[in-house]
């Protein structure tokens, strides 16, 4: 018996050993190799289109930098106290800041009402989600070309205009002049043609991503579907992407150049801080000096809006419902 489970035991399969060999060092030099290979470019190009840019601007916001982007006089913050002193520059803030009134709320009211109806569609979702989405592929300038010679030119023969003469209104000049301010209809019109698509798909990837369990507890607890369930379960669901879209709203709002240039030309009322930054360093004087500590003051507005309404929605926590 006993050489019986000797033999047994020694006759037994060995356990096979875990490798613990170390990856291969030519598998990690590939890796990094290609890893540096896609990145490089990108790299090459954040460093020598964005981060060379702002530092020449800084150096530039320091000097007196007239007709020339290679100065030598240092005069200190004195771009500054002029560009802060500019009452076309000031007021180009408060352009920026009834633009923004405008634009924000009704371009997230609208993407977010698109969004709604395309992800209740049944059929053709697809279909609607791309015509929406299509204006975004079109260019500031050519959209705001189509509006100001097309629908809100001015003239009787302006698709506005045609449409108003109809029910016996007169034509009325869109962008003619301040009082009464009818372009800013024209500018919030043409922004929001182009961009409502864009945040309609985020919207609409965090509406497909609402787990549909919350919604069937809803209804057993005897919440009526509409008003109530958007109210107390969709909006609250949305509160990291709705941040994230007023977000980028509020940027694109301070970048806003291309319409109000085409459409108000060389109008000295309506225009936004990128426009009057663009006349004072390419204009007639082309103060580049004041130009670079004008666009390092309005990036710093930026960022202080974005930490602050980041804050204040609390962008970044992990849990929407929050």
């Amino acid at each position: 018996m006993s050489t019986t489970t000797t033999r047994g035991v020694a006759s037994s399969p060995a356990p096979a050993k875990v490798s613990q060999d170390r990856p291969r060092r030519g598998l990690r030099a590939n890796s990094t190799v290609n890893f540096w290979l896609f990145t490089g470019p990108f790299l090459i190009g954040l460093v020598i289109f964005v981060f060379v840019p702002i530092g020449w601007s800084l150096y530039l916001s320091f000097f007196e930098a007239r007709f020339t982007v290679t100065p030598s006089e240092f005069i200190g913050l004195e771009n500054y106290k002029q560009i802060l002193s500019d009452s076309d520059f000031r007021n180009s803030l408060v352009t920026f800041t009834v633009f923004a009134a405008f634009i924000v709320p009704t371009t997230w009211a609208l993407s977010l009402g698109l969004a709604l109806l395309v992800n209740r569609l049944r059929f053709m979702r697809a279909f609607f989600r791309s015509v929406f989405f299509l204006p975004t592929a079109v260019s500031y300038a050519a959209a705001a070309l189509i509006w100001k010679m097309s629908i809100f030119n001015g003239v009787r023969f302006g698709l506005a205009n045609t449409v108003l003469s109809w029910f016996g209104v007169d034509n009325v000049a869109w962008l003619g002049n301040p009082d009464p301010p009818w372009y800013w209809l024209v500018i919030v019109t043409v922004r929001l043609w182009l961009q409502a698509g864009f945040y309609m798909i985020l919207f609409l990837a965090a509406l497909q991503n609402i787990p549909k369990e919350l919604y069937e507890a809803a209804s057993l607890d005897g919440a009526k579907p509409g008003w109530q369930t958007f109210r107390y379960i969709t909006l609250p669901q949305l509160r990291s992407t709705s941040t994230a879209v007023i977000l980028l709203l509020l940027i694109a709002a301070y970048q806003a150049f291309d319409e109000f240039f085409i459409l108000l030309g060389k109008a000295t009322w309506g225009m936004p801080p990128l426009v009057e930054l663009y006349k004072m360093a390419l204009g007639e004087n082309q103060n580049y000096g004041a130009g670079s500590a004008g666009a390092l003051i309005l990036t710093a507005l930026i960022c202080l809006v974005t930490l602050l309404q980041g804050k204040i929605m609390g962008f970044g926590r992990g849990d929407e419902s929050q």
